[in-house]
Parts: C-alpha cells; sequence; structure tokens
C-alpha cells in the first residue's frame, strides 16, 4: 500500500489503493456487471453517510457540566472573558462530543521525531497506512484508521480530509477487538515545522484519548515533559506512554528505561495506573519486531470495549477548568460580615451623624425646661430680664468649626470602607473589587441622607412635650412658695404701717418658708429630672443611631450581602464544578450580612 507523502499532500495525486475514505454508494442503475467490484471496495470505505448515534453524559459529569454553565452565567459580570475562556472551551467540546457518536473512541499516537509512533500505528492497523522512514518529518498531517462505521462526524470534527481516512486491512488481527476504535496518527510534536506543532495541539484538544510514543533517546526529553505530560497530568486515565524501540536495548536496560520512565511521570504529577489503581498505563514494546504490540492491543481494545473514554477526558478537561479557576472562586477562610462588623458600622453612622451629641443637647434640653418650670418665679425673673437687656444671646449657639461638615463626610465614608474591606476579606480579588463596588455605590448620597434624618429627628424631638406628669404638682409647690414669700411681705409691711397687730416673728417665719422652700423646691425637681432628662437622651441618640443604621443598612449592607449571595452561589457551582461538594463545603463557610 503506498503511504502518504508531503508531495502527495500538497500536489493532491490520486492515490489508487482503493481505501481513500471518500462519500460513495452503488453506481447509478445499480448494474450487476460491477456490483461485486463496488461491494468488495465498499468493505474497505468508511461510510460517512451513516448518521452517528450520540449519547448523554450521566452522573456526576452531567450534573458538573451543568454547573460549569451555570457558574459560567452567574460570572459574567464579574470575570473577564479570557480568564472564563477555557472553561466555556470545554462546555463548547463537551456539547460537540455529546452530538456525535458515542460508539467510538478517538486516540491518538503522539510521539516525537523519530520516535517510531507512524510504525507503531502500522502495526495497529495491520498494514501500512503512515510512511515510516529516515526521511524527517515523515508525517505531514493526522492520518485516521477506523475500526468501525459512523465516525465521520468525529473525523470531520478532527479536520481530517476523506483521503488521509483509512481502516484496517479487512480481517486483519484484532478487528473486532479494536470495533469503534478511531486511531489517529499525529505529526511530530517537536516538528521543525510549526504547521505540523499546531496540529498536534489541536487535535490533542479533542481526542478521547492519546498513546505517547517515546525512544530510549528521547523519553525525558524536556519538551514532552513540560509542554504536554505535566500540564496534561489530570489526563492520566486516558493516557498511554509506550517506550519504543526496546529491541535496542541490550539486557536489562529496557527494564532500567522504563523505570526512569515511570519515575519522571511521577514528578509530571501524573498518576501511574499500577496494582488496580486508576491511571496513566506505561509499557515497553517493539514496534519493528511485534514485541509487546499485542500486550497493547488487548489493553487499547478493553480500553475502547468500555466507551467510557470520552467521558472521562472531558471529566478530566473540567478537572483542569476547575483548577484554574480556583484562585477566582475559592475564599481565603471564612467570609462575610459577622454581627460585631454590623454593629461596629451602625455605631460608626451613628458618630457621624452627631447621635451622642443630639442625645446630650435632648438631655441639656429637659433639664433647661425642668428649671424654667421648677425655678423661682425670681431666677426666671432674672432671665427674662437677661434676654430683654441682649435680645438673642439665649438663642446664641457656639458657631460649627468650618470642617465639620467635610468631618463628618469623612467619617461616613471611613465608615463605608471599613465595612467594605471586612466584608471582602478572604474573597478571590474579583469578588472583593465587586463588594467594594458596591458598598461605594451604595454610599453615594448617604451623607446627605443621613443629614435629613438627624434634621427630622431633631424637629420630632422639639415637637415633644418635655414634661413629665409630676411637673404640675412642682409648679404648684414653686407658687405656694412665691405666695408665701409675697404674704409674709405683705403681713410685715402691715405690721409697719400700723394696719396690722406688731408680730415680727409670724411673718419674717412665713417669709423665711417661702424664701427657702422656692430653691428647695427647684433644687429638687432638679435632683428629679436627672434620670429622666438622662433617659429622654439617651432615646434620642438610641433613635437617631437607629435611624441611621437603618439608612446604611439599606444603602451599603443590603448591596453587600446581596454581592455577598451571588459569590456564595457561584462558589457552590464552583464545588460541584469540582467535584468537592461536601468536603470544600465544609470548609468554607460564607456570613451574609
Amino acid at each position: 500500500m503506498t503511504a502518504i507523502t508531503d508531495d502527495e499532500n500538497e500536489t493532491g495525486d490520486r492515490w489508487d489503493d482503493g481505501l481513500i475514505a471518500r462519500r460513495g454508494g452503488p453506481p447509478p442503475g445499480g448494474g450487476d456487471g460491477d456490483g461485486e467490484a463496488a461491494e468488495s471496495v465498499g468493505d474497505l470505505l468508511i461510510a460517512d453517510d451513516d448518521l452517528p448515534i450520540g449519547g448523554t453524559y450521566g452522573g456526576p459529569l452531567q450534573s458538573r457540566l451543568s454547573a460549569l454553565r451555570e457558574l459560567l452565567g452567574l460570572s459574567q459580570t464579574r470575570l473577564d472573558g479570557k480568564t472564563l475562556a477555557e472553561a466555556g472551551r470545554v462546555l463548547d467540546e463537551a456539547a460537540a462530543r455529546q452530538r456525535l457518536s458515542s460508539r467510538h473512541t478517538v486516540v491518538a499516537i503522539a510521539g516525537a521525531t523519530g520516535s517510531g509512533k507512524s510504525t507503531l500505528f502500522n502495526a495497529l492497523a495491520g498494514v501500512r497506512i503512515a510512511e515510516t522512514g529516515l526521511r524527517r518529518p515523515t508525517t505531514s498531517a493526522p492520518i485516521a484508521c477506523v475500526w468501525a462505521e459512523g465516525a465521520a462526524g468525529l473525523l470531520d470534527r478532527l479536520a481530517i480530509p476523506g483521503r488521509l481516512r483509512r481502516k484496517p486491512l479487512a480481517g486483519g488481527d484484532g478487528d473486532e477487538q479494536l470495533h469503534g476504535l478511531v486511531l489517529v496518527d499525529l505529526p511530530d510534536h517537536d516538528s521543525a515545522v510549526v504547521r505540523h506543532r499546531e496540529q498536534v495541539d489541536r487535535v490533542l484538544a479533542l481526542v478521547d484519548a492519546v498513546i505517547w510514543v517515546v525512544d530510549p533517546e528521547k523519553y525525558a526529553d524536556a519538551a514532552l515533559h513540560e509542554r504536554y505530560l505535566r500540564p496534561l497530568a489530570g489526563h492520566a486515565e486516558i493516557t498511554f506512554v509506550v517506550l519504543n524501540q526496546i529491541d535496542r536495548l541490550p539486557g536489562e536496560a529496557a527494564d532500567q528505561v522504563l523505570d526512569d520512565l515511570r519515575r519522571l511521570l511521577d514528578e509530571d504529577g501524573m498518576a501511574l495506573g499500577e496494582h488496580g489503581e486508576p491511571g496513566a498505563t506505561v509499557l515497553a514494546l517493539s514496534a519493528l519486531t511485534g514485541d509487546g504490540v499485542g500486550e497493547l492491543r488487548e489493553m487499547v481494545g478493553a480500553f475502547v470495549q468500555e466507551r467510557s473514554a470520552a467521558a472521562r477526558r472531558l471529566s478530566a478537561d473540567v478537572d483542569a477548568a476547575a483548577a484554574k479557576l480556583r484562585p477566582v472562586y475559592v475564599a481565603d477562610g471564612r467570609t462575610g460580615l459577622d454581627e460585631r462588623a454590623r454593629e461596629d458600622f451602625s455605631a460608626r453612622l451613628g458618630e457621624a451623624i452627631g447621635a451622642t451629641a443630639a442625645g446630650e443637647a435632648a438631655e441639656r434640653e429637659w433639664r433647661r425646661n425642668a428649671g424654667r418650670a421648677c425655678g423661682t418665679p425670681w431666677l426666671r425673673l432674672w432671665r427674662w430680664y437677661e434676654r430683654k437687656r441682649m435680645p438673642g444671646a439665649a438663642s446664641v449657639e457656639p458657631a460649627a468649626p468650618a470642617e465639620e461638615e467635610p468631618t463628618a463626610r469623612q467619617r461616613v465614608e471611613q465608615a463605608v470602607r471599613t465595612v467594605a474591606d471586612e466584608a471582602a476579606h478572604g474573597l478571590p480579588a474579583p469578588w472583593a473589587q465587586a463588594v467594594r463596588e458596591a458598598a461605594v455605590r451604595g454610599a453615594e448620597g448617604l451623607p446627605e441622607a443621613l443629614d435629613e434624618l438627624a434634621a427630622r429627628e431633631t424637629a420630632e424631638t422639639k415637637g415633644r412635650p418635655l414634661r413629665p406628669a409630676w411637673w404640675p404638682a412642682a409648679v404648684l409647690a414653686q407658687a405656694s412658695m412665691t405666695l408665701l414669700q409675697i404674704y409674709g411681705g405683705l403681713w410685715l409691711v402691715g405690721q409697719i404701717i400700723g394696719v396690722l397687730e406688731p408680730g415680727l416673728v409670724p411673718p419674717v417665719l412665713v417669709m423665711l418658708a417661702g424664701i427657702v422652700g422656692g430653691p428647695l423646691v427647684e433644687w429638687a425637681c432638679a435632683a428629679a429630672t436627672k434620670g429622666p432628662a438622662r433617659r429622654y437622651g439617651q432615646d434620642a441618640r438610641r433613635r437617631l443611631q437607629e435611624a441611621a443604621a437603618g439608612c446604611g443598612r439599606a444603602k451599603v449592607l443590603d448591596p453587600i450581602a446581596t454581592e455577598l449571595m451571588r459569590y456564595r452561589e457561584v462558589r457552590e457551582r464552583y464545588t460541584t464544578v469540582s467535584g468537592k461538594l461536601g468536603a470544600s463545603h465544609g470548609r468554607v463557610r460564607s456570613r451574609i450580612g
């Protein structure tokens, strides 16, 4: 059979080996003369017009894919497209693979220049399909060999043209054993031709499994391990690593090289499928002599018959995407706002709005009203005189410093920054930024809203009565003391002018009772008003603090809580995607403020 060469690919010469995969059908009219020839060729053709039978992903994989789709939907406004690109590609490839044949397993054979991968490809196919020889590179484009019908869609997805699609030798060894296998021979991954390397990378991202072929000289090549094996360590269950050309190694050298290869794979982080554990399959063979090829064929056959390679590949892809997304979804410890942080925020707003000063002012106002109501008439007369003598003096209050308003605004801004930083603490950078932005947006207009609250509360406070029920009795007692003073004074004047009988002691005692009793009543009222005045001031401070807290909760804490709730939703989706729902859920808890 004529093998594929670069010249033939470039010139497009038609091959005459009868194995070129093409869309074909019976000759027009179905004449009997060519029927036998058509049937014999048809046995070797890949039936592209056969509709592939797709499948569904079951169990955890389907749940993880659904969670990943929801995760991307919830994250589009928080994360940039570059961060989500790989996860989106995995979803696209999962959907594309699901629509194609689930009866076929696509396995690529990859390797370096001179590793003998094309020879192994021919050995598995049972016929010389790929060119082998000393000229490098010998494989210039991916070549496919298919064991079963209905793989046209898969090959179209790999962009393998019809002229590069083959079937194994009819009646060859292992046809039934490899039924459903789509084997793809790739160009050299270390080819000097950039286009070849690009084709390798493109196909490796789409196949269900990979057979890496290494030789005794290049099995430790850094390009292989750093560019492919190490990044694909999570795909160990769909990976075969074959040490080829062991016929060139004397004695026990093959075992030594194989052990060293296992060591390198272990350093790459790739699990090895030994002792019944899942992982990469590692074996040695000689594609040239056939030694070990049968064992590989049996392993690949069993692998293909399981029909789980596509799901395993997608599961590994989801794992890789989840690992890349971990820094933007997994928090460092506990997140959210606790009760102390919310109370501190409310207290800071209360201080910014002047709740303490307002409470003290209300307490002083209560005592001032008590003094006006329960003070002696002479003291009230003196205060009236002072007001008349200096109009407006009583209403003059200390001028507020020029920086009072900006200082209050700065206190509000500082309170918002503090609560936003506490809420964002431990969150991944994008979500921490979203929390801070939500707090800043909510804080717009907050100082003005607090000022309105303060003005409204002050007006309501001034409109409330500031006298307890016992104040009329105190006023009556004070009036009685005043009347005693007046009565005693009139009695004394009447004695002086001779209207009344002389008797200095009684009127003096009456006057002294009024003079002493008045201040005593005033002092008693002042002492009795301390408790109510303090409670009144505390009540005014509490009302103002509660109003400020309600305003801050509506404008700042609620938007922060919304962002934290969104993060908790995406975190739950991420734990499902990463396949560690139970463990992660127990370690990381979010407190929604």
